[in-house]
């Protein structure tokens, strides 16, 4: 995987209001900005849609964690 191309894209959608607003009515046109392969553009909308887009105090970040728990 492209992981610089995955870390540039959650930098902006984390660090920039208007890209985060963008991301959140359109994800793949702000996708599409970044050289991401198919599998890593369907994980990141895979997981935007299973869970949202989430901060580490996300109830829907715990609720995801809270079942992995025992492996950590």
């Amino acid at each position: 995987m492209n992981s610089q191309g995955i870390k540039e894209l959650v930098k902006s959608v984390f660090n920039d209001e208007k890209t985060r607003q963008e991301f959140l009515s359109d994800p793949n046109r702000v996708i599409s900005r970044y050289a991401l392969t198919e599998p890593e553009k369907k994980a990141v909308l895979g997981t935007y849609f299973n869970t949202g887009l989430v901060t580490g105090n996300s109830a829907a970040l715990a609720a995801d964690i809270r079942p992995m728990a025992f492996w950590l």
